[in-house]
């Protein structure tokens, strides 16, 4: 994809956080956005980076992670398109406090600081929206403490594979048979369940020898999406 094919006031249009706005104040806000590709294993920020935009993913992927000084990474979340990130920076005005790698080929709009502030000036709803997406964040960062604190590693897993599917367009009733696709590699999502690497291919397999799941690649065939939920609440 060709960023400097695309008109940013289009995309802007198909994105969440700018759909409802008119084209008029799309517009304004695109005066201050510029598109940004970022190659497969490239960084788009460090821990300690000046945050001067918030980023929304039109295509492709990035994680969001940290590491330890002996070089172990945790990942934080994997945004995909449609999706915003480091939002809260941009309001605190502080350094970034993750980092920020593309996990595919990924085009982003960056929208600068003060595109941000003068818009919320404008119009309340435009705050609004922007603090609807941090608290769906935040939400999930609590689920996710809570998933770590009270669920087993089985759990966390089959909860993300139901996850993926209420997020899959996928033909048929929920308790059909459904194909998901990881949207990273398996190391990555072990990371962001805390689990590890072994662990996770060791759940995976386990659910496979149990006739609940098939897997080819990254490709998960779900036999019985209720059947899998029954099993992950014992």
């Amino acid at each position: 994809m060709n960023a400097l094919q695309l008109d940013v006031g289009q995309l802007l249009a198909a994105l969440p956080l700018f759909s409802a706005l008119s084209p008029h104040e799309r517009e304004r806000i695109a005066q201050g956005c510029q598109l940004k590709q970022v190659s497969r294993g490239g960084v788009l920020f460090r821990t300690g980076d000046a945050c001067e935009a918030f980023y929304v993913v039109v295509s492709g992927q990035i994680r969001l992670f940290v590491a330890s000084p002996s070089g172990q990474e945790k990942v934080i979340e994997i945004i995909g398109p449609g999706h915003s990130f480091a939002e809260a920076m941009v309001f605190l005005g502080q350094p970034h406090i993750v980092n920020a790698q593309a996990l595919a080929d990924t085009l982003l709009v960056c929208v600068c600081k003060q595109a941000v502030f003068g818009e919320v000036e404008r119009d309340p709803r435009f705050a609004l929206r922007m603090l609807a997406g941090i608290s769906r964040r935040l939400h999930g960062l609590i689920q996710d403490v809570e998933s770590y604190a009270l669920h087993s590693g089985m759990q966390r897993l089959i909860g993300y594979l139901l996850r993926e599917v209420e997020t899959t367009a996928a033909q048929g009733s929920p308790e059909a048979g459904v194909t998901i696709t990881l949207p990273a590699s398996k190391a990555t999502i072990a990371s962001r369940l805390s689990l590890t690497p072994e662990y996770f291919s060791h759940v995976l397999h386990e659910l496979e020898a149990q006739g609940l799941i098939q897997i080819d690649k990254r490709d998960i065939r779900i036999q019985d999406v209720k059947q899998l939920a029954c099993f992950g609440s014992h």
